[in-house]
């Protein structure tokens, strides 16, 4: 049986952390080398194979690291790594991190030649929220991604228009897979790692400061504009279909696949529903002036950076069959269900 070693990027962020953690169970697995520039989770830290992990804490846009993994020649590269939230008035160091390093990650991969696989973390948002948007259509894979003016999706597309390029260019053997999730979600988004976003301010989640408590409450009601539609993607089935790709042949050399459960999406009367809330109906100008106020008064701590309000008013909605023709997988759970339950891998941590 060959033993795997790989390179995971992002390592003690949201995906990365699981990842590390579910992978270091496999018998198949020798070697996990994570890399981040923040500290190993503590959950991580009472994982019974943390012996197989070998953690470098290093932000993937320096050039400190590379000799480093270069060492233990790793054949799998998982590139999570991403600043996802707009940085207030530092747009160009996080250029550096998202585009920088990722740049860096790509260009290790195919300057090494033990490293037989790249996986790199995309996102759906990158379809971007135009108006001409309808909540019927889904946008599949072979459509091309869009300019956007919500950054986090702009530098997504940038991302993979240059993982394209740079595999073009290698032209040796290696096979890429991009995977482009909906909205995460499960236990361990929702409760180990609650962070600013809408999930959190909806359901209650926020309560660490003075405005963490003030946001909750102004949301005492869920507001929707009427192409208001969200996909959401369980954590367990996000780790599973990159198990898969990881530690299963790749049928193409380069491979690009959204990834969101089949069934209906989530409306705004569900996640009212879903959150114990009533609705109102609010208008996209509305939001794009909430959002404005909010981003400027707040300096970003309340992330509702420039185009982020188009996603929150108009749909982007995609197929995540491919994976399931190609591969056969079988989404464990549907969008609603993924946002709503409390069950999987992490649920023991919900108290």
């Amino acid at each position: 049986m060959m033993k795997h070693k790989i390179l995971i990027t992002g390592a003690s962020g949201y995906v990365g952390a699981m990842l590390l953690d579910v992978f270091s169970l496999r018998e198949d697995v020798e070697t996990i080398i994570g890399l981040d520039k923040e500290p190993l989770p503590d959950f991580l830290k009472e994982n019974p194979n943390k012996n197989k992990i070998i953690f470098i804490q290093a932000n993937s846009s320096d050039d400190t690291w590379q000799e480093k993994v270069k060492i233990y020649s790793p054949d799998i590269v998982i590139n999570c790594a991403w600043q996802i939230r707009e940085m207030f008035g530092q747009k160009d160091l996080q250029w550096k991190w998202n585009i920088g390093g990722s740049d860096n990650v790509f260009d290790f991969s195919f300057s090494n030649n033990s490293v037989k696989k790249l996986i790199h973390f995309s996102t759906v948002a990158s379809y971007s929220a135009y108006p001409t948007n309808t909540l019927e259509h889904r946008f599949t894979e072979e459509e091309p991604l869009r300019k956007s003016d919500y950054l986090y999706a702009e530098e997504k597309r940038i991302s993979e228009e240059h993982l394209e390029s740079k595999f073009r260019e290698a032209k040796r053997d290696i096979k890429i897979a991009t995977v482009r999730p909906v909205s995460l979600t499960g236990p361990r988004g929702r409760y180990m790692k609650v962070k600013f976003g809408l999930q959190s301010a909806l359901s209650g989640q926020l309560k660490e400061n003075l405005l963490h408590r003030t946001i909750s409450k102004l949301v005492s009601f869920v507001p929707v504009t009427p192409k208001w539609l969200r996909q959401f993607i369980h954590e367990d089935d996000v780790v599973d279909i990159v198990s898969l790709l990881a530690f299963s042949d790749l049928k193409k050399d380069f491979n690009v696949f959204n990834l969101c459960p089949p069934g209906n999406p989530v409306f705004g009367k569900d996640m009212a529903k879903a959150v114990n809330k009533k609705s109102i109906v609010v208008y996209p100008w509305m939001v794009r002036i909430v959002f404005f106020l909010f981003w400027h008064i707040s300096r970003g701590r309340v992330p509702t950076s420039k185009g982020g309000w188009k996603s929150y008013s108009y749909p982007i909605a995609v197929d995540g069959s491919k994976i399931t023709k190609v591969y056969n997988y079988k989404y464990k759970y549907q969008s609603l269900e993924a946002f709503s339950k409390i069950s999987g891998r992490y649920s023991k941590y919900v108290k």
